[in-house]
């Protein structure tokens, strides 16, 4: 028995030849290997279904359901909670082999098979997929801890906030002007921290899949009118205006969404505006787009062409966006080399709010020319 055997993988075996089925599984046992057996296509993707395996055996040529039908819906269909080898058997007559690899298969091996080769190619399949485990769940771990030492962060920074919104309010006691002033950075700073810690924790959210939406019929216009309105204060201590266009004769203006969400998105994005503009303005549009093929500035799928969408776009006059950082911006931990530029996860949250919501977000922007925030969302049906 070979070492491997030790770690009692699992192997899917799938053939229309019991014969053939006979005979690898006969093998594969005497090697220490759990074996399960399907002998056509539907029948293997109801044992995924039922038991992820380690490992699928799979034959090219099957009535029905062919090697490649099966190919397909594992890597694109099937939900499965890790990534599944699969070993092609072909006949030596096989024409199209490089079908099956193109497809999402990772190797082959024809018929009739040998013992070494056979167990050489599974070994190093195995190896291939265990490789892949350890990394994912090196990678789970670091996610799960990320999340949990931001979750632990918030408690101190939320009871420093309100024992610093104490001194200010003198609560306890009055203060010098020095040290108002202390009091106001340290409040300052601890916000920002704050603000940065309920981000990152936001975005390990999304990344686990532990975000659910609550949705909901939002009035964009109420929504936007609500985030300018907080925001207006930060807009006037730089002199900016900012400007409502809201198209009056819309039939509708309501999304189906996660309100708290898209609140998050808009203060994201029309903050983002007002930070990176020193003079001018930051101006709001809302239109609704009747069929997203009537723009040049996405592609879409055919199916996303048949939906009509709300179009919301904000548009700042400060220094724009070069295009290789545009490239990367709405990648993770992606800075911009603007002074002002924060964590790098504010973009990259605001993409994955939009992806969530079934909806786009493009960025056009020119150095000197301002920088215009595109967000299509899908009307409420």
């Amino acid at each position: 028995m070979s070492s491997q055997s030790s770690r009692s993988d699992k192997i899917l075996v799938v053939d229309d030849s019991p014969d053939n089925v006979f005979l690898i599984k006969t093998i594969l046992e005497e090697e220490g290997y759990t074996i399960s057996t399907a002998e056509n296509g539907i029948s293997a993707l109801a044992e995924l279904k039922a038991s992820p395996c380690d490992l699928v055996l799979l034959d090219l040529m099957m009535p029905g359901m062919d090697g490649y039908e099966v190919t397909t819906h594992i890597r694109g269909d099937m939900k499965l909670p890790q990534y599944i080898p699969i070993l092609l058997i072909t006949a030596h007559d096989a024409p199209n082999v490089a079908r099956g690899l193109d497809l999402g298969a990772d190797d082959f091996i024809r018929k009739p098979v040998t013992v070494d080769e056979l167990l050489a190619r599974v070994r190093s399949l195995l190896r291939l997929k265990h490789s892949m485990d350890e990394r994912d769940e090196i990678a789970r771990q670091r996610e799960d801890f990320v999340s949990r030492l931001t979750h632990d962060l918030r408690t101190p920074l939320v009871a420093a906030d309100r024992m610093l919104m104490l001194f200010q309010q003198g609560a306890l006691g009055g203060l010098s002007p020095q040290m108002q002033e202390v009091i106001a950075i340290m409040a300052r700073s601890n916000t920002n921290l704050l603000s940065m810690v309920n981000t990152l924790l936001e975005v390990y959210r999304f990344e686990a899949g532990r975000k659910t939406l609550a949705l909901q019929p939002v009035n964009l216009i109420s929504l936007l009118e609500e985030v300018t309105g907080e925001l207006a204060p930060l807009a006037e201590a730089k002199t900016l205006s900012i400007n409502l266009d809201f198209i009056q004769d819309l039939s509708t203006n309501t999304v189906m969404g996660d309100r708290l969400e898209l609140h998050r998105l808009f203060t994201n994005l029309v903050g983002n505006a007002i930070k990176f503009t020193d003079s001018g303005s930051v101006t709001i549009r809302l239109t609704s787009l009747r069929k997203l093929a009537e723009t040049d500035q996405f592609q879409f799928s055919r199916k996303s062409n048949s939906v009509d969408y709300m179009s919301i776009e904000i548009a700042d006059t400060g220094p724009g966006i070069s295009s290789e950082e545009q490239a990367t911006l709405f990648e993770r931990f992606r800075q911009g080399s603007h002074k002002s530029s924060g964590s790098g996860l504010g973009l990259y949250l605001s993409r994955r709010i939009v992806e969530a919501h079934q909806g786009l977000i493009r960025l056009n922007s020119e150095l000197g020319e301002g920088s215009k925030f595109i967000v299509l969302l899908p009307m409420k049906s």
